[in-house]
């Protein structure tokens, strides 16, 4: 499969992973009480009202494309929320932080199920066209657990405005939480610099997701229609 047609394959499944992390973030909002993003028509899945053509287009066909197709990634537009409307700010904070994340190992569970069911039909079927699409299917569905590893992995650091920073500014004395969250105003231009020129040091801090990668592979591995591997 050429290039092109893999990054065909791969972005509606990293678009879906996107969208439902961001999805996930504007429901745990309207749980604690703060339904902007559900005023803002962004509480939905489609993609149109999510998708933003730097981040969630031309960033993940560079990166394809400009990696030989061995890499990819890409993020959504944030859904807006308002701390301020949270029932408890601070539970309010952590909570809608980590329901994005929570959401993309959601996503990891149903792609592997997902994967191995697709294995156990094709092992049946005769060699031809029909296990041709069965064995893209499953190569599907592993990119789906990859992305949403990553997608979890990536959020988690700690670098404002990822998830994770949320979570550790709620556990700093407040004085240096207020320091460390005005990062914030250069957060995206060092996430660009660490995807576009340091990939070594983002490799170091995605290690979790690449062995738990490894995990599920183990699990789909003995039901693989052909060889499965991340790209």
């Amino acid at each position: 499969m050429g290039q092109l047609g893999g990054f065909l394959l791969a972005l509606p499944v990293l678009v879906l992973s996107m969208v439902a992390h961001e999805y996930a973030h504007g429901y745990a909002a309207l749980r604690q009480g703060d339904n902007t993003a559900k005023l803002l028509g962004r509480l939905t899945f489609n993609p149109v009202k999510h998708i933003d053509p730097w981040m969630s287009l031309l960033l993940p066909a560079m990166l394809w494309f400009g990696s030989g197709g061995q890499f990819l990634f890409g993020g959504a537009k944030p859904v807006p929320v308002n701390p301020r409307n949270y029932r408890h700010y601070r539970r309010g904070d952590i909570i809608v932080s980590l329901a994005g994340i929570a959401a993309n190992l959601v996503l990891v569970v149903v792609f592997v199920v997902l994967s191995v069911g697709i294995g156990i039909v094709g092992s049946g079927a005769e060699a031809g066209v029909g296990r041709g699409v069965l064995a893209a299917a499953q190569r599907v569905m592993f990119l789906g657990v990859w992305f949403n590893l990553l997608l979890a992995n990536f959020n988690l650091i700690p670098i404002p405005p990822l998830d994770g920073s949320h979570v550790l500014y709620h556990l700093l004395p407040p004085n240096i939480g207020l320091k460390y969250r005005e990062v914030s105003r250069h957060g995206i231009l060092i996430l660009l610099a660490m995807l576009l020129f340091f990939r070594p040091i983002l490799f170091i801090l995605l290690r979790p997701a690449i062995y738990a990668l490894d995990w599920a592979a183990a699990i789909i591995r003995p039901f693989s229609i052909a060889s499965v591997g991340i790209f």
